[in-house]
């Protein structure tokens, strides 16, 4: 009998079920009633006396052993097949998962920035709010100045030498007291206006500036880069042109209007049946201007640029109402999850 107790010791440590049929056969021919066990009991009765303790000892251990077995074998192979299975109803609806998106203003933000960085542009930020040399004086807006009337400003009540920055020109001026020419550099960055809120207007937009000066800059130099810019942010075929215009800080100075490129210049509502949409004003740097940051305008000169980034979203995404970038309604922003 101890010979039967140590092969069957030696089949169970071997054994690996691979279906619940296995496992149950493993039940069946060692634990049930008419299992291997309950004969090496039934002949348990046959020993001799005097081996009767010991062979009892061994065919209790053998009784907890295939009974550990039998447990581990059903744990095991109910985790298999557990790990099979999916709780979820595989008949329900697919639950989509919303895409995020970014803002539509950050999306030409960093698309007219990537544009200008291929030709050597880096990015400059400054305060939101300015005092009045970095806001006005320094850019040609002396006291009582009519062109002070162009924007309407939000002042510091108790401090009226302090304001909310009406454009990123004042980063300009940061940087051309900074830094030493050559300066080639855009200026993003959100500006405020004394200004009644309506589809086409807003207390607060946000704008791109672009700086370059050097030695031998001249107007040549500003036209190509606009007309650059014009063709990589609305495609290959479209034409600019500069209108004169006026802007204390420069001179000359112009207003760029691109072609329509919805009816391709030939007229429509969108362009007011004229085939050209204006985009952004430019012209040379004052040589006043470049004197009150302590450059030399006899050695020195360059252009300057600006643009709201509100416009040319409009015009890129053709978004009639300004106020609805500002509004977070989820409906519009998850229109552009696609656009990334």
């Amino acid at each position: 009998m101890q010979e039967k107790i140590k092969d069957i010791h030696r089949e169970v440590e071997g054994f690996i079920a691979k279906s619940a049929e296995e496992v149950e056969s493993f039940r069946i021919k060692y634990l049930s009633k008419k299992g291997l066990l309950s004969g090496l009991f039934d002949d348990f009765k046959n020993i001799a006396a005097a081996d009767r303790k010991e062979v009892g000892v061994q065919l209790n251990n053998l009784k907890n052993t295939l009974q550990d077995k039998l447990n581990n074998l059903k744990e095991q192979f109910e985790n298999t097949q557990d790990a099979g299975k999916s709780n979820h109803d595989l008949t329900l609806p697919v639950n989509y998962i919303e895409t995020g998106s970014r803002h539509p203003l950050s999306l030409t933000r960093a698309k007219i920035i990537e544009i200008f960085s291929r030709i050597g542009f880096t990015v400059s930020e400054g305060p939101e709010i300015e005092d009045d040399w970095h806001n006005f004086s320094a850019l040609n807006f002396p006291e009582e100045h009519p062109a002070r009337d162009m924007q309407d400003t939000f002042f510091i009540e108790k401090n009226p030498d302090i304001a909310l920055r009406t454009h990123t020109s004042s980063v300009q001026i940061r940087v051309m007291e900074t830094e030493k020419p050559p300066i080639r550099k855009l200026f993003p960055g959100r500006v405020y206006r004394n200004e009644t809120i309506s589809s086409r207007a807003h207390c607060f937009f946000h704008q791109v500036e672009g700086l370059y000066i050097a030695k031998d800059v001249s107007f040549a130099d500003l036209r190509q880069v606009l007309f650059y810019f014009a063709k990589e942010m609305f495609g290959e075929d479209t034409k600019i042109r500069l209108r004169p215009s006026y802007f204390p800080f420069t001179e000359p100075s112009a207003e760029m209007d691109i072609s329509c490129f919805l009816c391709g210049a030939k007229g429509c509502s969108f362009c007011k049946y004229s085939g050209w949409v204006e985009i952004l004003g430019c012209g040379m740097v004052d040589p006043s201007v470049l004197e009150n940051c302590h450059i030399d305008s006899k050695v020195y000169s360059g252009y300057a640029f600006g643009m709201g980034i509100e416009r040319i979203t409009n015009l890129k995404y053709q978004v009639k109402d300004i106020r609805m970038f500002s509004e977070n309604d989820v409906r519009f922003l998850k229109q552009f999850s696609s656009v990334i």
